[in-house]
């Protein structure tokens, strides 16, 4: 790679916060061309703004967000009216580990919520699995952080899943942020604020040792 023998299969061919294009690989003497790093961003997304790659009606995308040339997709959707910690990257593999409901990984939100003070026994519900109308719910953990602000962190990827639940449970949300992906936490990252994951974050999301 760029002269250097690389005998480590684990090696990135990109080192982090380097441009891929200009790398000369070859494997046994024969160029390889064509390669596509992967590439991570953490996005604070806006209220208002999709979770799509384009919009057919003109809207703003979180991908619009980010200045990448290369093609990126959203993981972990959020509805347009929600805010909060989404992931963009060009890699399936990657999403699909993040998504997909087999690998449960845990997704936090702050939700404030009407209908007055959330009582005991609503919370007992939530943390005890509500049923929605595509199926009963899996048991949330809930803190209660105001009387009006709930704290879920749920393992499922159902579309509009929290406001379900905290509906079915009679409490509409009023505004619904997303704080944490996986080992990720949205922190002081500003809203339409984004940065590209460090290798080792990567890592640390999908469970490997680094």
């Amino acid at each position: 790679m760029d002269g250097e023998v690389v005998r480590d299969p684990a090696r990135d061919v990109q080192p982090p916060g380097h441009a891929a294009r200009g790398l000369a690989i070859s494997v046994d003497g024969s160029p390889i061309t064509g390669l596509e790093t992967r590439v991570v961003y953490m996005l604070h997304k806006p209220a208002g703004v999709v979770s799509t790659a384009s919009d057919t009606h003109g809207r703003e995308t979180v991908v619009g967000l980010v200045g990448e040339r290369m093609r990126l997709y959203p993981v972990g959707r959020l509805d347009a009216d929600s805010s909060g910690l989404i992931l963009l990257t060009n890699d399936g593999e990657l999403a699909h580990k993040l998504t997909h409901p087999s690998f449960q990984v845990p997704k936090t939100y702050r939700a404030r919520v009407g209908g007055g003070p959330v009582a005991a026994r609503q919370l007992r519900l939530l943390r005890a699995g509500v049923l929605l109308d595509d199926g009963p719910a899996a048991p949330a953990e809930v803190r209660k952080l105001a009387p009006d602000v709930l704290e879920l962190t749920i393992r499922e990827g159902r579309n509009r899943q929290v406001r379900r639940m905290c509906a079915a449970v009679g409490h509409r949300v009023l505004s619904l942020e997303r704080v944490r992906f996986g080992v990720l936490e949205l922190g002081s990252l500003p809203v339409g604020g984004y940065r590209r994951l460090r290798v080792a974050e990567v890592s640390r999301l999908l469970g490997e040792s680094v």
